[in-house]
């Protein structure tokens, strides 16, 4: 991946735009007022924060350039404070490896932005390279694996997508009748843009084996294993079951939340990671120390 001509910035790397080859403007500038014209162009210009692919600074007098690009810094919109912190289970080796909180998503996308894992820890820790090599869900909670230095990204990534990592997750859900553990199968379709994924007929493309730890009542502690990561995957599976995740405003009815309320998270945990490293082939097994209250 190249590397943007901007340092990232209290956390947060730089915008881009891309010059058409279509587009008829004498500079830079002339195009990014007439493309863009609700962004105050004059103050970047003025701190020099505009600069093409190589790092020149752009200023009024910059020719267009088409089909390349312009960098500059861009203010995202005010974001809801989440209220609870990153906690790191490990640092070393290039590998940062957090305990995420509910509520926090994983990597800037959409209107989460400042209030992510990723721009939190290279903020707080210095380490503007930092990048998860994996994902959880915003709602999700538990172990995230990060890497801190560009080359180590490709190997851990691999990791995953090759299915070289024992993952383990706990819910709490609705305690269902019938013999545990359970293995449950379904094909998983997620539209882009729409916010559930569905179950469908047709060949299976998901696995999650289901046990049970412990029962309280009409609630039941479920230790979960998956062998596939499609979206949603372990709150389908569930639900499936009669048994759909305290807290899930997604399954088996979507309910919209308040976003300055931070009481009924998803009752969804991931509870471990364990792999033999990609690099020194050592295994390692990382444990999440939050736990979830019936």
């Amino acid at each position: 991946m190249t590397r943007a001509p901007l340092p990232v910035r209290d956390g947060l790397g730089p915008d881009r735009i891309r010059m058409p080859a279509d587009r008829v403007a004498g500079t830079v500038v002339e195009f990014l007022t007439a493309a863009h014209p609700d962004e105050n162009w004059a103050s970047r210009l003025a701190a020099r924060e505009v600069v093409d692919e190589h790092g020149r600074i752009v200023d009024e007098t910059t020719a267009y350039q088409p089909t390349r690009f312009v960098y500059f810094y861009r203010e995202p919109a005010p974001e809801v404070p989440v209220p609870f912190d990153v906690d790191v289970l490990y640092r070393g080796d290039g590998l940062v490896v957090v305990d995420k909180p509910h509520f926090l998503a994983t990597i800037p996308r959409g209107t989460h932005i400042r209030e992510t894992v990723t721009v939190r820890l290279r903020r707080d820790l210095d380490l503007p390279d930092l990048v998860p090599v994996h994902r959880l869900d915003r709602m999700t909670a538990g172990v995230l694996l990060c890497t801190t230095e560009p080359g180590l990204r490709r190997p851990y990534q691999e990791m995953f997508e090759r299915r070289q990592v024992t993952k383990v997750y706990e819910a709490i859900a609705p305690a269902v009748p019938g013999e545990f553990p359970r293995t449950v199968r379904s094909r998983i379709r997620k539209v882009h843009g729409e916010l559930a994924a569905t179950e469908e007929a047709g060949q299976p493309n998901s696995e999650t084996r289901i046990e049970v730890v412990d029962r309280h009542g009409d609630l039941a502690r479920y230790r979960l294993h998956p062998h596939t990561g499609r979206t949603h995957q372990l709150r389908l599976h569930l639900c499936s079951l009669g048994a759909p995740i305290v807290g899930d405003n997604f399954y088996p009815v979507f309910r919209r939340r308040d976003p300055h309320d931070f009481t009924d998270p998803l009752r969804l945990l991931a509870r471990s990671l364990a792999f033999d490293d990609p690099i020194t082939g050592a295994p390692r097994h990382f444990e999440s120390r939050r736990t979830l209250e019936y």
